[in-house]
C-alpha cells in the first residue's frame, strides 16, 4: 500500500513539475521546457509544434549560426505557451511569404531546432543534386522608372543542369547581396519543391550609397540534409532610379520625388514679387486630364499638363522605351486630393497601367502640383 501511495505521489510530482511555458534561462532549460510542452500534445500537434519552432528560429530572429539563432529564439519565446508560439509562427510565416500555418497538416518534415539530424530513409530534405543554379529577371517594370524589383530564383540541378524534381521538403534558402565586397542585404525562405518562386528583391530595399557602379553580387545557399549548395552571380545590374536614396537626395531624382514643391528664386531677394494668380479648379482635374491623355496616347496633351523638370524634354517624356511612350492603356480606379494651398497641391491616384508588351501594373502615385499662372501643373511624380 505504501508503495502504491509513493508511486502515485511520484507521478503527481512529475506531472506538476512539467512546464507549460518556455524557460529560456539557458539552453538546457529551453530544451527541457519545450520537451515538457510537446509531451502534453498529441502526435500531430507535436509535429506542428516542432515546425512552428523551426519557422521562428529560421525566420523570426536575426542571428548568424545555430547557437546564436537558438539564443535569439529563446529570448523571443521566453514565457510563451503553445498557443502563443503557434500564433507567433503564423505571423512570421505570413510576413515572409511561407506557405505554412499552424492549423494545416504537417508540411516541413521532422524538424529539430536543437541540432542537425542524420538523414532518415524517408527524409524529404535529403535531396540528391549536383549543383545550384540562379536565374534573375527584372520585375515590376514602370514606364518611367524602369524595373523596380529583381526576381531571384535558385534551382537545384543535376550534372546536365536540369532542375531536380522533388516535393515535400523544407530546405532553408538564404539570399545574400553584396556590393564592393560589403554585404548589404540578407533574406531567408523555404524551398518546398522544385517550383520554388525564389526571392522578389525590391530595389527600394537597397541603399544607393552602398552600391558601387550600379552593380551587385548575389549569393544563394540551399541547405539539404547532407550538403549545403551555394552559388553566386557576380555583377548583376540594378536600376539606379529605383534604389533607396539617402536623405537629402535631390528632389529631381525620380527615385526620391516628394510632393513638397519649392521654387528657387532666380532674382535678387529684394526684387518685387510677381502676384500669385488664384487657381479655382480642383488639382485632381489636372491629374485626371494627364492620365486620360496618356491612355488616349495623346502624349503631347499629357506633357502640356506638367511642369516637371525630372521628366525633361518632350522627347524624353514620350520615349517609347524609357518614357511614357511605352504606355498602352490606363485604367483609373481612384483620384483623391490630399491637400491644397494657394501655390501647391498633392493628389493621390490609383490606376492600372498596361505597357506596349501587354504587362499590367497596379500603381498608387502621389502627384505634386504647383500653381503656374492660375493653372495646376504636375511638378512631381512619386510611385508609392
Amino acid at each position: 500500500m505504501k508503495k502504491i501511495v509513493f508511486l502515485f505521489l511520484f507521478c503527481f510530482l512529475m506531472i506538476a513539475c512539467k512546464k507549460d511555458s518556455v524557460d529560456a534561462t539557458n539552453t538546457k532549460t529551453l530544451q527541457s521546457s519545450i520537451n515538457d510542452m510537446a509531451s502534453s500534445l498529441n502526435t500531430l500537434k507535436q509535429v506542428k509544434f516542432s515546425e512552428a519552432l523551426y519557422i521562428l528560429k529560421t525566420f523570426g530572429v536575426e542571428a548568424d549560426g545555430d547557437v546564436n539563432e537558438l539564443n535569439a529564439l529563446g529570448k523571443l519565446i521566453n514565457g510563451k505557451k503553445v498557443p502563443e508560439i503557434f500564433a507567433l509562427a503564423d505571423q512570421v510565416a505570413q510576413k515572409n511569404g511561407i506557405d505554412w500555418s499552424s492549423t494545416g497538416p504537417p508540411s516541413l518534415g521532422e524538424m529539430n531546432i536543437f541540432g542537425n539530424e542524420m538523414a532518415k530513409e524517408s527524409d524529404p530534405n535529403d535531396i540528391s543534386a549536383n549543383a545550384l543554379s540562379i536565374i534573375t529577371k527584372p520585375m515590376a517594370v514602370d514606364s518611367v522608372l524602369g524595373p523596380k524589383s529583381l526576381q531571384i530564383v535558385p534551382r537545384l540541378v543535376d550534372r546536365s543542369g536540369n532542375p531536380i524534381v522533388f516535393e515535400g521538403a523544407a530546405l532553408e534558402t538564404i539570399l545574400e547581396v553584396f556590393s564592393n565586397g560589403n554585404r548589404i542585404l540578407t533574406s531567408k525562405n523555404l524551398m518546398l519543391d522544385n517550383n520554388f518562386k525564389g526571392f522578389n528583391m525590391r530595389f527600394a530595399s537597397l541603399p544607393a550609397d552602398k552600391i558601387s557602379n550600379n552593380q551587385i553580387d548575389i549569393t544563394v545557399s540551399v541547405k539539404t540534409t547532407k550538403k549545403t549548395f551555394k552559388m553566386s552571380k557576380i555583377g548583376v545590374t540594378v536600376n539606379p532610379k529605383a534604389l533607396l536614396m539617402p536623405s537629402g537626395n535631390p528632389a529631381n531624382n525620380p527615385a526620391n520625388v516628394t510632393t513638397d514643391v519649392s521654387t528657387t528664386p532666380t532674382e535678387d531677394a529684394t526684387a518685387t514679387e510677381t502676384p500669385v494668380v488664384a487657381v479655382t479648379a480642383d488639382p485632381k482635374a489636372s491629374v485626371s486630364k494627364f492620365l486620360n491623355n496618356l491612355s488616349a496616347k495623346n502624349l503631347k496633351g499629357a506633357y502640356e499638363t506638367s511642369d516637371n523638370p525630372s521628366w525633361g524634354s518632350y522627347e524624353t517624356f514620350s520615349n517609347p522605351t524609357s518614357g511614357f511612350g511605352a504606355v498602352k492603356n490606363i485604367n483609373v480606379k481612384n483620384i483623391t486630393t490630399n491637400n491644397v494651398s494657394s501655390n501647391n497641391a498633392s493628389v493621390n491616384a490609383t490606376y492600372d497601367v498596361t505597357d506596349k508588351n501587354g504587362q499590367t501594373t497596379s500603381l498608387l502615385v502621389t502627384f505634386g502640383l504647383k500653381n503656374v499662372n492660375g493653372e495646376w501643373k504636375i511638378s512631381s511624380y512619386k510611385i508609392n
